[in-house]
């Protein structure tokens, strides 16, 4: 159990991650960008996260940076190799020059991945249909398992001379690790299917990978379903001790609590508004008519409200003596000092900071008067603009 001293931790003060020193708290979640046509960095993903350094967080986080071309949930995704370093010391060089962090999520989409655009076959704990890209991900061998895993210590170096500052291995969402924990998607017989020990080898492995690989030089993260928000999906005990293994392996140096599937329930992480008709929009037939006429059943409705993961999260704090990143409804002051409060050392920001790159910075320069309010209204019409370039529909912004 948790016996940490409830003291109170002021959001903006500095604070170690690793090996690194934030100059605070508030870390900008990885949301996809759109940003990278060729699979390499452009100005337009360099200035789409200078505006948030700039803004004031204390770190920003690339996404995706997937660790395999087949490892992509699109085909126009940057993937960790020698020719991407580059524009990624590029990109690195702008956010340090605004005094921000950044870190490079990396991982592999699994049954998630593209098949149609990465031009490569996806992987699945066992054979898997995915409507969007109308393909089957393919049972992963034992050997694809080792190649992926090594392809995750590969890509963390890479991140190493490319400048960042930390890695956040993707083990939620249902992408590969994830959906290896899936009861529900993982109904394998051999040594990576059955118990959760067994099913949750492929996050483990991959966590030691990259810890091994990059050592102490930059500090590593993990993002981890605290649930799928799925019947038969993961459930949060199972969660929570993945978690415990995942503290005693001591590869991480924090975690972050996220929910929610993409392959079947992907509004579970964001709450608010299912923009049907725009999600409809940024496909072509017949997909498009797919979502339309059965959009609420795979777009399902949660009202939005502050800190609404918060719930859950707090039983994975009680747990757990590592430090942890508190996601999802942050998106004014109180909600960071309440985060502070209940013993989170982080928080996470979206579409709050999507909407208002400088929203850190005008709390902090709000001081005691509390009033700064983001403008993000929750609508969620940014997230069928993901598949063109991302951005918020309410203010416009990044630009």
């Amino acid at each position: 159990m948790n016996t940490q001293p409830n003291v109170f931790t002021d959001v903006f003060s500095p604070a170690r991650l690793g090996p690194v020193t934030l100059r605070n708290r508030i870390i900008k979640a990885a949301t996809f960008e759109a940003a990278t046509p060729n699979a390499l960095v452009t100005d337009d993903l360099i200035n789409y996260h200078r505006l948030p350094a700039a803004g004031g967080v204390g770190m920003t986080t690339v996404a995706y940076c997937a660790v395999a071309p087949g490892g992509r949930t699109d085909g126009w995704q940057i993937w960790m190799r020698p020719e991407a370093v580059p524009g990624l010391r590029r990109l690195t060089d702008a956010i340090h020059a605004e005094g921000a962090a950044i870190s490079a999520q990396i991982g592999h989409a699994g049954p998630v991945a593209n098949a149609r655009t990465n031009k490569a076959p996806a992987l699945a704990p066992v054979r898997f249909f995915n409507p969007l890209s109308m393909r089957f991900a393919r049972k992963a061998t034992r050997d694809d398992i080792a190649e992926v895993t090594r392809a995750h210590a590969n890509a963390a170096r890479l991140a190493v001379d490319s400048g960042f500052d930390a890695v956040e291995v993707h083990l939620g969402h249902n992408y590969l690790a994830s959906s290896f924990l899936s009861p529900l998607l993982n109904r394998r017989k051999d040594e990576f299917g059955g118990s959760l020990e067994n099913r949750a080898k492929v996050a483990r492995g991959v966590v030691r990978a990259v810890r091994d690989a990059v050592g102490d030089q930059i500090a590593v993260t993990a993002k981890l379903n605290m649930t799928d928000g799925v019947r038969a999906g993961i459930p949060m005990d199972e969660s929570i001790q993945t978690a415990k293994w995942l503290e005693e392996d001591g590869g991480l140096d924090a975690l972050e609590l996220t929910a929610g599937s993409s392959l079947v329930n992907p509004l579970y992480l964001f709450h608010g508004d299912a923009p049907i008709k725009e999600f409809a929009g940024a496909f072509k037939p017949p997909l498009s008519w797919g979502i339309r006429m059965t959009g609420k059943k795979f777009f399902r409705e949660y009202p939005y409200r502050e800190a609404f993961l918060l719930d859950k999260a707090r039983r994975f704090r009680a747990e757990l003596t590592m430090p942890l990143i508190l996601l999802g409804g942050i998106t004014n002051r109180e909600t960071m000092d309440l985060a502070m409060a209940e013993g989170f050392d982080f928080v996470a920001m979206g579409r709050a900071l999507l909407a208002e790159p400088d929203l850190i910075n005008r709390i902090a320069d709000d001081g005691e008067a509390r009033s700064v309010r983001s403008a993000c209204t929750h609508c969620n019409k940014c997230m069928a603009t993901i598949y063109t370039h991302t951005h918020c529909v309410v203010t416009g912004m990044p630009g």
